[in-house]
């Protein structure tokens, strides 16, 4: 993997980075608005997207979106499936992601809405389990992603940093997962947490903290999961 160059004084290490990209997610006055949010992601970066549909509400209109545009101008297109508003069966729900694969480099779930395992194993290497932060039960630590991992041998890692500071601000659990899964690094969500633990810009502070870690995680996107930070 390619060593990363510290970034002069007054540069942001993220600017430094050339795989970067820009969360839907972040967008809420866009909502709905498929056409907007990318065009609004656009701005942040040509390289990466990822198409936030945290809610199940919003998989019909993005699957419509997806399927009548000819092809979105992005080297890497993520889309983050839903935590909130769950309805669908799983095997439905697996369905429809299975439809949004065929426009995506990745289908990013937090492990602890997967019930069961077996369903998601035709998304293969599609399917990213992403880290969850300290408000969740499940999916957290190395142990706990490991036994995610086992059920789902061959799907990646989305590894959020702020989500694993929120377990251990000394970023020793932040460490021990990329310790455990950087080979399945597929890409990183980036950003600050609020004291509810909701994302916002990355700060100043968080970027020094994060750097070491970050150096680590060179050769995949960064998703910024908030706006970026004003200059």
């Amino acid at each position: 993997m390619a060593t990363a160059t510290r970034p002069e004084r007054g540069e942001s290490i993220v600017s430094r980075h050339h795989p970067v990209g820009a969360s839907t997610g972040y967008m809420g006055n866009l909502r709905g608005d498929w056409k907007a949010q990318v065009a609004e992601s656009w701005t942040v970066s040509p390289f990466a997207i990822e198409l936030s549909a945290l809610s199940e509400t919003e998989l019909p209109s993005l699957r419509q979106y997806l399927s009548a545009v000819p092809s979105l101008p992005f080297r890497y297109v993520s889309v983050h499936g839903p935590s909130k508003n769950r309805q669908l069966d799983e095997e439905s729900l697996v369905s429809e992601l299975t439809e949004l694969a065929r426009y995506a480099d990745a289908i990013v779930m937090h492990p602890d809405t997967i019930d069961s395992a077996d369903r998601y194993q035709g998304l293969g290497r599609k399917l990213l389990l992403e880290n969850m932060d300290a408000r969740k039960s499940w999916g957290r630590t190395r142990d706990e992603l490991a036994a995610s991992f086992a059920d789902l041998p061959e799907a990646g890692f989305c590894f959020d940093i702020a989500h694993a500071w929120s377990i251990k601000p000394d970023m020793s659990v932040a460490a021990d997962l990329l310790d455990g899964f950087s080979d399945r690094l597929r890409h990183v969500h980036l950003s600050s947490l609020s004291d509810e633990l909701h994302h916002v810009p990355l700060t100043e502070e968080h970027e020094q903290l994060f750097g070491p870690l970050l150096d680590r995680c060179v050769d995949v996107p960064w998703i910024l999961e908030a706006p970026p930070r004003a200059a």
